[in-house]
């Protein structure tokens, strides 16, 4: 679905992800949207940042709590306090509203991608990761605090698993850029970097320090 009051902008997309086997539905306003978004099985969500009635932060972080759909963040001249905003409270990726069509199309099937991957080894499937009151299940993608399920959009997840799969060894910032590629990040990128502050807030076992990012000190088997 798309977000955005832009209708001309919401039938360009549309018309270009359509031949591309997308159904689209469109949104104009921040209620309107946030109201579809919760009542209906969406694969993901463009939003806008700038939206009448409810902006697109308040959209996101009322359907945070109920939903983990990947979202797909719209700002107007991609500036870089909007796309950390938008990334703190749970957007999976960003786009400036001077993208190109190629390129919404590559970001977007590499969100819808990561919510749907599944492990690729029976090894990895038997395996769980713990470290203090943290679990992490990676072929189930679940993590537990306190034996409570986590809220994490996919890229956190995929940060978390990723760490937790180092068993214990430091993995630096270009380490995760790598195991992260399906994404597009690119060595400049630095919303791989919020989403880093963001988990460390969160699981409190990452350890955030200038040359590395983090790990996990100790693993589990199922």
């Amino acid at each position: 679905m798309v977000i955005d009051d832009d209708r001309k902008l919401c039938r360009l997309i549309r018309d270009y992800l359509e031949p591309m086997g997308y159904e689209t539905e469109m949104a104009h306003t921040g209620p309107e949207g946030l109201e579809k978004a919760l009542k209906q099985n969406f694969h993901a969500l463009i939003l806008d940042v700038m939206l009448p009635g409810m902006d697109g932060f308040e959209v996101l972080k009322k359907l945070r709590h109920k939903s983990d759909v990947p979202v797909l963040m719209l700002t107007g001249r991609g500036e870089e306090p909007d796309r950390i905003v938008g990334l703190e409270i749970g957007a999976d990726d960003y786009l400036p509203k001077t993208f190109s069509t190629r390129e919404l199309l590559a970001r977007l099937r590499a969100v819808t991608r990561r919510s749907t991957r599944k492990p690729v080894s029976d090894t990895e499937g038997t395996e769980e990761f713990v470290a203090g009151p943290l679990r992490v299940c990676p072929s189930a993608r679940v993590a537990l605090l306190d034996d409570q399920p986590m809220t994490l959009t996919p890229v956190e997840f995929d940060l978390l698993a990723c760490l937790a799969q180092a068993k214990g060894r430091v993995k630096t910032r270009e380490q995760l850029l790598d195991a992260m590629s399906d994404r597009n990040f690119d060595v400049f990128d630095r919303s791989i970097d919020v989403h880093i502050s963001s988990c460390g807030k969160s699981w409190e076992m990452i350890r955030k320090a200038r040359g590395s990012s983090g790990r996990f000190v100790r693993r589990a088997t199922c």
